[in-house]
């Protein structure tokens, strides 16, 4: 079996219990994939150099980072520079030869960059340009499998490759949670999303309200009903990671003990391929990060 995990980037999300997690299944012989997120990071550096943070919303209501030159370069910087190594680092102590791996490193990630994006401003639909983001379309599975066959474990971040129109490529931003999708579906692995909070609740101020499983698109049309915020990115996610191949997703907090080996297990909202309708609609995500 092999694990797709995605550690969220939420200043409240502690990676510790997560990271013991891996060398656990490392021990016994499991495969797993670690990439992460880290949005918190780079807002916090791009105000540290007094700059701030531009959020956009699509036309279908998600909210998403709106990535200029300036921002790329921070991002640049953080999410494959200080986090990825934290996280290599981290698992080292653990006893785990992990492996840091940027989309752009070996065309792990790939895809078109966007030239603008779609977004509603004051309820009208306009067109942003300059974007420096792009969405993932292809993985180069074969270097992760490789990786792994060597006994190593990756972690991976983005940027990704953007494909320019001239056959030349550009690191551009992509999703984070999107990415993990890609990835777990091009592996055809169980994808485990840890975030701040236990799952998908139907109210989502009330954690005793989290919906354990969808396994029928009635049951996915519940879960995408009650999504708001920063989870409605994460059910499109796991839709996409269902539609790429992947056996499993499993929505689950990165702070409980043993937080992947407990979501495997069924501690989260965990949604099955059986939830894709045979006439499932292309989802319009527009939004980068």
């Amino acid at each position: 079996m092999t694990v797709v995990v995605k550690i969220g980037g939420a200043r409240a999300v502690d990676p510790e219990g997560a990271l013991a997690d891996v060398a656990s299944l490392v021990d016994e012989d499991e495969d797993v994939v670690l990439t992460h997120g880290g949005s918190t990071a780079v807002d916090e550096t791009l105000e540290e150099l007094g700059k701030e943070p531009t959020y956009v919303e699509t036309p279908g209501g998600v909210v998403g980072r709106f990535t200029d030159e300036e921002t790329m370069d921070v991002f640049k910087m953080v999410m494959p520079g200080k986090l990825n190594t934290d996280l290599v680092e981290s698992l080292q102590n653990e006893g785990v030869n992990a492996v840091g791996l940027s989309g752009t490193d070996g065309k792990l990630l790939r895809g078109k960059r966007k030239s603008a994006v779609r977004v509603k401003e004051d309820g009208k639909k306009k067109i942003k340009r300059g974007d420096h983001s792009g969405t993932i379309e292809s993985v180069n599975a074969d270097l992760l499998e490789t990786v792994l066959e060597g006994g190593y474990t990756p972690v991976v971040s983005v940027p990704m490759l953007g494909e320019e129109k001239d056959g030349g490529y550009t690191a551009v931003n992509a999703d984070a949670d999107r990415a993990a999708a890609a990835i777990a579906g091009a592996l055809e692995a169980d994808l485990v999303v840890l975030t701040d909070v236990s799952g998908i609740y139907e109210d989502p101020d009330d954690e005793s309200t989290r919906i354990d499983a969808a396994t029928t698109p009635t049951e996915f049309e519940s879960v995408k009903d009650a999504a708001e915020g920063f989870m409605t990115k994460k059910v499109m996610a796991a839709e996409e990671a269902l539609e790429g191949g992947a056996a499993s997703v499993t929505v689950a907090s990165a702070n409980a003990d043993e937080p992947i080996s407990s979501a495997l297990e069924g501690d989260g909202t965990t949604l099955e391929p059986g939830v894709l309708a045979d006439d499932e609609a292309e989802t319009e995500t527009e939004a980068a990060e």
